[in-house]
């Protein structure tokens, strides 16, 4: 026995309709959902890059300062009354008169090395090397007549003063009397030119000693 249906109880026959109105159901509420997102955002819209500028933050400059040393503490003034008085033996004058005697203290001046002695006459009085004969010879050989003299026909005895030494040696060379004529100069010249004596002694020691030996020029 076959069912009895109604036919218009029978959904197929609006199959297509309901399959279309579902689409289109479909498709409106897929346009209104994309729709709505773009006026939120839109969907290719990445947003607007905003650059701040730097805010300058100002530092406030801290200064150290030096606080100065306290100020010394004022002197202590002694106050003296009226009626103390100051005993006149404390306080000491500065008057200066005609009578007033000044001490000035007299420096002695500092004495230097004190050159040695000279003598004139000693116990042993110095010498030339080979005794007093030599010495003639030497001034024989050694003294010539200065021409000045000869022309001018100068005779006379020149004497010439000098010191020995601790040592020997001859120095300070004088000329104690002379004639000119260029007699004097030849006989310092072979005194000055002569070899070392032998020094002077006293007691024992050897000691400067003063030395007159004469110069007889004489014409022949």
């Amino acid at each position: 026995m076959e069912p009895k249906k109604n036919p218009k109880a029978d959904l197929n026959k609006q199959r297509g309709l309901f399959f279309q109105v579902g689409m289109i159901t479909s498709l409106g509420l897929m346009l209104t959902a994309f729709n709505w997102a773009q006026r939120e955002g839109g969907a290719g819209d990445l947003g607007t890059l905003v650059i701040e500028e730097p805010v300058e933050v100002e530092i406030p400059q801290t200064e150290q300062k030096v606080q100065p040393p306290p100020p010394p503490p004022p002197p202590v003034l002694e106050v003296v009354e009226d009626d103390e008085l100051v005993e006149e033996d404390d306080i000491q004058s500065t008057e200066v008169t005609q009578d007033t005697k000044i001490d000035i203290p007299v420096i002695e001046p500092e004495e230097g090395p004190s050159e040695p002695e000279i003598f004139t006459v000693v116990e042993e009085m110095p010498t030339f090397p080979g005794g007093d004969q030599a010495l003639l010879e030497y001034m024989a050989k050694n003294t010539k007549y200065p021409p000045l003299a000869r022309e001018n026909g100068l005779q006379g005895i020149v004497v010439v003063t000098f010191v020995v030494d601790e040592k020997g040696n001859i120095n300070n060379v004088q000329v104690l009397r002379g004639i000119g004529g260029g007699c004097d100069e030849e006989a310092i010249r072979v005194v000055k030119s002569m070899p070392a004596w032998k020094p002077g002694k006293q007691r024992g020691m050897p000691v400067r000693v003063q030395y007159n030996l004469p110069f007889r020029f004489t014409l022949r």
